[in-house]
This record gives C-alpha cells, structure tokens and sequence, in this order.
C-alpha cells in the first residue's frame, strides 16, 4: 500500500488542536453538470444507499445521474445566495463563529469548516490541518441526531483518510446532542422570537430529513432521537402535544420510510381546517435546498393550495448566538484534557471557572427539561 507523503517534521513544534465542523455537502454551483458531481458522490456512498452496487450503479449512472441533475439545478438555483451555496455559507460562518468564541474564552483552537460530499472536502481539509502542525483533532458532525446514513459516514471517511496517513492525528469524535441543553434552548428561543414577531400557529411542525423506514427497524436511533429532540423541544415551549407535530420530509425511491411524511400531513391540517401552522426542521442546523425549496416553497405551497392561509418557515438555527454557545459548550466538553487553554495561570483558572458555571446552567436546564 502507498501512504500519503507526510509534511517535513519540525522539532519542538507544539501539537496543534482543531475542530472539523462537518456537514453533508453542496454542489459547486446551481448547475446541471454540478449537481451531477455531488448527487454520483452522495448516493453513491454505501451508507446513503444500502443497495447492492450491482444493482444500484446502474439505475443510479443510468438513470439518475442522466435525469435528475437538471431538476436538481434549477432548485439550487431558487435558493442560491450571493456568497454560494446557503449549507456552505452558513456552514462556514458557524465554524468562523465557533472559532472566535472559543478564542475568546482563551482556547488555542482552529475550527475548519468540511462537506462530507462536495468541497470544501473532508480529506484536503485534513490534509491542511495537518501541514499546519495539528495533531489532535475533533470531528464535529453537523447532525444532532446521530444517523448511520451521516454521522457514520462522515467517520468513515476519517478513518478511510487515517488508513493511507503514516502519521496519524489524535482523534476524537462527537455522535450526537439531540438532547443537549443548550441545543433545545437554541431551538425553544428561535421558535419564541418568531412568534413574538409574527404571532404563534395553530400547530407547530417539527420536520426530520427522513430515511428509510428500513433502518430503523435494522437499529439505526436515528428516529428515537429525532423524537426525543421533539419531545424536549415541545416541553421547553410548553405545548401540549396535541400542538406540536413531528414529521419526515426528502423521502427518495419507492421504498417505505419514516412516517408521517410531512407534505401529506401539512395538507391534511389544511384540509382539517388549521389555518395557520408554523414548520421548524430542528435536524437541520444550517438552511440548505431541504429547508428552503423543499419546506419554504414545496410544502407551503402544498398547504395553501389546501386552503391553509398561513405557513410560518422558522428559519434554521445558522449563525444565531444561543446555536453558537451550544456548539462552543459540546466542544469544550470535547475538548476536555487538551489543554486547549493558553495564557497565565490566573486566566485559565478563571475560564475553567466560567466554563463550570455553563455546564452548571446546561445541567439545571437539562433538569427543567
């Protein structure tokens, strides 16, 4: 087997520590022959599609890849930003975020944003860090709830990196925080600020991107723990459960996935004779084609075009602050032992301090909860 050529080691050089926020991937640009790239490399991964390659390449290469690209295109380019792709932009403005935060709280960090599928790639980025003298890595997942169909790639490929490295990083690697207390507090406050500025629906709908039905049953806690993030969420509002709706939305192919799918429920509210809904997707940490086209534009449509009158899109968490501490309080917690902490002695003391008074908060607000 060929390693890849390590950087020249330089003596006495101190281990540097980073963070890899990684999320799923984008294309390059709204463009059929884009989108064609990132769609052969996303459902071409085993872990996305669990069919045998046998029988999935040809339908994927054959017709797929040969159709859908240009539907895709024209999507992307409905929600496309100045700046780029909205999962990118975001993505990377929480990771600049998240950097600033850290450092401002005296922790010597650099944070790295990376798609799984898509650029920026999870293997240059690693290669960069590790020119740069980085020898500790977190790999941050930007998925609360922990999925076979993401999380588990996104280590994969980790470790796909590893195996052709002579020298590798110290590893760590964050699973899940669907029930972390600062994440349902961010999602609680979102959920209040749209409220206060456009008033509160009849119903609150709690989209989950969905995924076969298949892999539940297989073991996969995807789905418990996007109930779980629901259930602490309605109770941080204080809804009856009765108000609040969870459902799944992306489904792809024929085969069953999870239900409620969120398209069919919107309209049999509108249909019920709910007039005003307000839809939340807490699984996406950063707005991307899911949220905006498919929720913003698809289901609002749908529940409309049903006679619904008003659909509240709440948009995802982003760059918004209470999302940015509660990524800066799981990564601290990560980062546990590092010695991230740079300055005097009477500095650190006072960040260990204020960082035992956060996780003090996260634990009374895990309490309430």
């Amino acid at each position: 087997m060929t390693f890849r050529a390590e950087p020249a080691y330089q003596h006495g050089r101190k281990a540097g520590t980073a963070i890899v926020l990684c999320n799923l991937g984008t294309p390059d640009a709204p463009t059929p022959a884009a989108v064609r790239r990132y769609l052969a490399e996303f459902l071409g991964d085993p872990r996305v599609v669990e069919i045998p390659a046998a029988i999935w390449k040809p339908i994927l290469h054959g017709v797929i890849l040969r159709t859908r690209p240009a539907v895709s295109a024209k999507k992307y380019e409905s929600v496309w930003m100045p700046e780029g792709s909205p999962l990118l932009v975001w993505t990377q403005r929480q990771a600049q975020l998240l950097q600033e935060w850290l450092q401002a709280r005296n922790h010597a960090v650099t944070v790295r944003a990376a798609m799984r599928y898509g650029q920026p790639g999870l293997d240059a980025t690693l290669d960069a860090l590790k020119a740069e003298g980085v020898q500790r890595i977190l790999v941050l997942p930007a998925y609360p709830q922990y999925s076979g169909t993401t999380t588990a790639s996104v280590l994969d490929k980790v470790f796909q990196w590893s195996a052709q490295a002579r020298s590798v990083p110290e590893w760590r690697f964050v699973n899940r925080y669907h029930d972390h207390p600062l994440y349902i507090q961010a999602l609680a406050n979102s959920v209040r600020r749209h409220w206060e500025a456009n008033g509160q629906g009849e119903r609150l709908v709690l989209s989950f991107h969905g995924v076969p039905e298949r892999t539940h049953v297989l073991g996969d806690p995807y789905h418990c723990e996007c109930r779980k993030t629901a259930r602490l969420l309605q109770e941080a509002l204080g809804l009856p459960s009765e108000r609040v709706l969870m459902t799944f939305q992306s489904r792809f192919g024929k085969a069953k996935w999870l239900e409620p799918y969120t398209e069919p429920s919107v309209i049999a509210l509108a249909q019920q004779g709910v007039r005003h809904i307000d839809v939340m997707c807490p699984g996406f940490t950063a707005d991307c084609l899911e949220t905006l086209e498919e929720i913003n534009m698809e289901v609002r449509h749908a529940f409309t075009g049903a006679g619904g009158e008003r659909f509240g899109y709440i948009p995802c968490l982003n760059a918004d602050a209470d999302w940015i501490e509660a990524l800066g309080a799981i990564s601290v917690q990560h980062l546990a032992g590092w010695e991230t902490l740079q300055g005097n002695a009477l500095a650190r003391e006072q960040e260990r301090d204020a960082l035992a008074a956060s996780a003090a908060r996260a634990r009374a607000l895990g309490a309430a909860q």
